[in-house]
C-alpha cells in the first residue's frame, strides 16, 4: 500500500511560529519582508495598494513601514478580521471586477502589491493558468495606478506562462527581478516577480 503524503501545512514550522509571536496572522509576512529588504521597496509616507490582502500580514507589515504619513488601501474578497494600522483602509471586493476607479482611492501609488493566488484545484496546469490571470490583472492595475518610478510585486505560480508574465513586467518597468523568498515552502511553486522603476507611460499619438 502506498504511503499517504504528508500535508506540509499541517504542522506549524518556525516561520509560522515566529509570525504568530510577532503578531502577524500568517508566515507570508516574511516573504514581503525579504522582498522589501532586497529591493528597498517600502518607506515612510508612501501610498500602497495591497491586492489579495487577507489574512492581513502583508498589509500590517506595509502599514508599519509607511507609517502615519502613508496611505494603504487593502483589497480582498474576504474580510480581514484584525487592525491593520491607522494608515490602512480595507475594502471587501474582488480585485478582478473592481474598476480601476474603485481602486484609485489613494492613487497615484508608490507600490502595488499582489499576493493573490487561486483556490487550488490540484490540477497544476489549471492552477497555474488561473494564477497567471490574477497576476496579469494585478499588473494591469499597477500600470494604470502607479506613479512614475513606482514598484510592483506580484505572485505567480511557475509554469508555461511565467515568461509571458515577466515580459509584461519588463515592458512597464526599468528593472525586473524574480524572487523566491526563503520563507516559501519547499513544496510550493510560487515565485514573486518584482518590477522596479515604473516607466513613464508613452503619451498618445497626436491625431494627424
Amino acid at each position: 500500500m502506498a504511503k499517504a503524503r504528508k500535508n506540509p501545512y499541517a504542522k506549524p514550522d518556525h516561520f509560522t511560529r515566529e509570525a504568530k509571536e510577532r503578531g502577524y496572522p500568517a508566515r507570508s509576512v516574511f516573504k514581503l519582508e525579504e522582498i522589501d529588504r532586497r529591493c528597498r521597496l517600502l518607506r515612510a509616507g508612501q501610498r500602497v495598494l495591497d491586492l489579495g490582502a487577507a489574512p492581513g500580514s502583508w498589509s500590517m507589515y506595509a502599514a508599519q513601514r509607511i507609517g502615519r504619513t502613508g496611505k494603504l488601501l487593502a483589497i480582498d474578497l474576504v474580510p480581514v478580521p484584525l487592525a491593520l494600522g491607522e494608515a490602512a483602509t480595507f475594502v471587501q471586493g474582488d480585485a478582478l471586477t473592481l474598476t480601476n476607479e474603485d481602486l484609485a482611492r489613494f492613487a497615484p501609488y508608490d507600490v502595488v502589491l499582489s499576493d493573490m493566488a487561486p483556490s487550488t484545484s490540484g490540477t497544476r496546469d489549471a492552477d497555474q493558468a488561473r494564477s497567471h490571470e490574477l497576476f496579469v490583472r494585478a499588473l494591469d492595475v499597477a500600470r494604470a495606478l502607479l506613479a512614475p518610478g513606482g514598484a510592483f510585486v506580484g505572485k505567480i505560480f511557475m509554469g508555461p506562462d511565467f515568461e509571458d508574465a515577466r515580459r509584461r513586467v519588463r515592458s512597464a518597468f526599468t528593472e525586473v527581478r524574480g524572487i523566491r523568498p526563503e520563507g516559501t515552502r519547499a513544496t510550493s511553486y510560487e515565485i514573486f516577480v518584482v518590477g522596479l522603476g515604473r516607466k513613464v507611460p508613452a503619451a498618445p499619438a497626436a491625431p494627424t
